[in-house]
């Protein structure tokens, strides 16, 4: 079990880094050089290709090994790195971005294969707790590492020392996974499905309309659709712009890297940790049903801190407080929800698992990335007290839909067959 969750935490991490270049790093950097709100939430496009991976996610199901898949998307985000040493972002602001969408597609594609993997070696439901923890603390460090350490020391070490310093992380991730134990009996496995997936899933490959029947009728899957679109709204407002409401008015950018991008992500990680240990002693309807609770009284904690803008060390403390405690209870949440996703996903086929585990994480990242990429707009438009109302009715219906489902809903089958050990 150790080796699965090391395989698992490390893919994890190093996915985890384009995220926190392009959430933390850039926002700020863009911020300081005089951007608009609207204009910084609109990069977050640069994450499209995360929506689009559920098209080519049956070709990872149905090409290759996982192992192969992954050692290439690796390779690749090292070379990516690469290039983008010789880029600085004063002059060539398009050659990050494009540098940024290709380690977006790179990273979505790693994505399809390692959850697939994951899929496959997790059992049962302590194996996929622990797993899914490792999923999310891993992603997590990943983004704290690029996003919080690297923008705390990027003026020190400068934009091109940074990136190979990532060159060297991919390459060393690319060789582990070559080598790793782990995945040896994919290969057994897979040559002796060969055979039966050219001739079971041929049809479907060229009758996609076949595999979207099927994922849709695994039991669960239209309630978590719902859910996966609409859980992160409130909190994915307040998260985004909260940080640049004090960049304005109460901290610099390097007090913002340091306790947004580390600390803050820290308690995230430490909730996400949480999450994995509180599967294993209680049913996840009745842990969804609390935390989301607690989540929309602490946005209604940080939305009245949105009237102080004389800056103190009081409020500053405050923020940080807001900031911890907000990241805390997100990390929890969102393992208890990719626990959910996995659990609806072992329901299907084996043929179709990975395509419909990618299903959920696209729409997943959708519902995220189209409200981030909305939140600035909104703040622009109608200010920022106005617009984390807002934020707080959509977390409080979103409470309101899991508590709904705890009692009368999919998430009462996981209470009837997860209860208390």
């Amino acid at each position: 079990m150790n080796d699965k969750l090391v395989f698992l935490g490390l893919l994890y991490f190093v996915q985890g880094i384009p995220y926190g270049l392009q959430s933390s790093l850039l926002p700020v950097y863009l911020r300081g050089a005089g951007h608009s709100l609207t204009r910084i939430g609109f990069t977050k496009i640069l994450y499209f290709p995360w929506v689009l991976k559920v098209l080519w996610a049956p070709l990872v199901d149905r090409l290759g090994t996982k192992r192969r898949w992954l050692v290439g998307t690796v390779s690749g985000l090292a070379l990516t790195c690469l290039s983008s040493a010789a880029l600085a972002p004063e002059a060539h602001i398009w050659g990050v971005a494009g540098t940024l969408l290709a380690m977006n597609t790179l990273a979505s594609v790693q994505d399809i294969a390692v959850d697939g993997a994951a899929v496959g070696l997790l059992k049962g439901r302590g194996e996929l707790g622990l797993g899914n923890t490792a999923q999310v603390v891993g992603y997590k460090a990943g983004s704290v590492f690029a996003g919080g350490g690297l923008l705390a020391v990027i003026d020190v070490a400068g934009w091109g020392w940074m990136f190979m310093l990532l060159t060297f992380v991919y390459a060393g991730v690319a060789l582990f996974v070559w080598g790793a134990p782990v995945l040896d009996d994919e290969t057994v496995k897979g040559q002796s499905a060969d055979g039966s997936k050219r001739g079971g899933q041929g049809g479907d490959a060229v009758r996609p309309w076949r595999v979207w029947r099927k994922m849709l009728a695994v039991p669960g899957t239209p309630w978590t659709v719902l859910y996966v679109l609409t859980y992160k709204l409130g909190e994915q407002g307040a998260v985004t712009m909260f940080p640049l409401f004090l960049l304005d008015h109460h901290m610099t950018a390097r007090e913002l890297g340091f306790w947004n991008g580390v600390i803050a992500m820290c308690f995230s990680i430490c909730g996400s940790s949480l999450g994995g240990l509180l599967l294993a002693q209680f049913s996840i309807g009745a842990l969804m049903r609390r935390v989301f609770v607690l989540r929309t009284i602490s946005m209604v904690f940080q939305s009245s801190l949105l009237t102080v803008l004389e800056p103190s060390p009081l409020m500053k403390g405050m923020a940080v407080l807001s900031m911890s405690v907000q990241h805390f209870l997100g990390g929890l949440i969102t393992t208890l929800t990719f626990t959910t996703m996995m659990h609806c996903t072992q329901r299907a086929e084996e043929s179709i698992q990975a395509t419909h585990y990618s299903f959920l994480a696209t729409l997943e990242v959708l519902g995220k990335l189209m409200f981030s990429a909305l939140a600035g707009g909104v703040v622009d438009w109608f200010g920022f007290q106005v617009a984390f109302l807002f934020f707080l009715t959509l977390s409080a219906g979103t409470a309101l839909h899991v508590w709904t489902a705890t009692f009368t809903g999919a998430l009462r089958e996981h209470q009837i067959k997860e209860g208390p050990k």
